[in-house]
């Protein structure tokens, strides 16, 4: 199915590397807007280099609570409201459970679901007011089964399912889709440094369809459900693992 995103504004977090940054080339490649959310400095060039024109990059740690609020009324101010949101932006930082350090603990959902969280409800403010919005919030297989050293992540990941279906909840009736896409590891340049070698090679072994996920495979699944087709689609969260977590 071809997409098309002529005409609409999309907010992208972690935008400057992985998946965050194919989602960005994804929907700015298919003429939408893009404004790109990242801590890095790099954001803004980054950015400047994607298809099209008229995309903006904001480097910002969205982890302080009034962040988000910001960065949307940035968004507004330069591109105009937004129309779809991909909350990309995580961290893994992984400890056998026992040995979990609170600073890195707190990290861990600092970034990963209340960063998210503030992100969406700025966003959700907007769009509600609009009428119409898109919020696609990055979760992870992690969200649905146990995963060795990833207590931390697992329990970030499993929150941000169960935010999801709050916010699909609340703000369906308000013209407001939200969902969650739960990737297996991806092959992005930090997932292949990390699955390097006999550990990655076990890992797809485990994996049904014998392979890791693409990055680009994630941001079609992403734009799809950006999409006007997938209005119907809300509160959801869609594995994109190959099977692993049926096994």
């Amino acid at each position: 199915m071809e997409q098309n995103f002529e005409g609409r504004v999309a907010i992208v977090t972690g935008a400057a590397s992985g998946i965050g940054y194919t989602v960005a080339h994804h929907f700015a490649s298919r003429g939408a807007r893009v404004v790109g959310v990242d801590l890095s400095d790099n954001v803004g060039a980054l950015m400047a280099e994607l298809p099209g024109t008229g995309h903006h990059g904001i480097a910002r740690d969205l982890t302080a609570p009034e962040a988000a609020a910001e960065v949307v009324a940035e968004a507004v101010r330069v591109t105009g409201t937004p129309h779809i949101l991909v909350n990309s932006a995580g961290i893994a930082l992984l400890d056998p459970a026992v040995d979990v350090p609170a600073a890195r603990w707190q990290a861990t959902m600092d970034v990963n679901l209340s960063a998210s969280f503030y992100m969406a409800q700025a966003a959700g403010r907007v769009m509600i007011d609009a009428g119409y919005g898109r919020i696609i919030n990055l979760a992870s297989q992690a969200a649905v089964i146990g995963l060795d050293q990833h207590a931390a992540y697992c329990a970030s990941k499993a929150a941000i399912v169960g935010l999801t279906h709050v916010l699909s909840l609340e703000w369906a009736p308000k013209g407001v889709t939200v969902n969650a896409v739960s990737p297996t590891v991806v092959e992005t340049p930090l997932g292949k440094k990390a699955w390097a070698g006999e550990k990655g090679e076990k890992a797809k072994r485990a994996i049904p369809v014998g392979r890791f996920a693409q990055p680009e495979e994630v941001a079609a699944l992403i734009a799809y459900l950006a999409s006007d087709v997938a209005a119907m689609i809300t509160g959801t969260n869609v594995l994109i693992d190959g099977g692993f977590t049926t096994v």
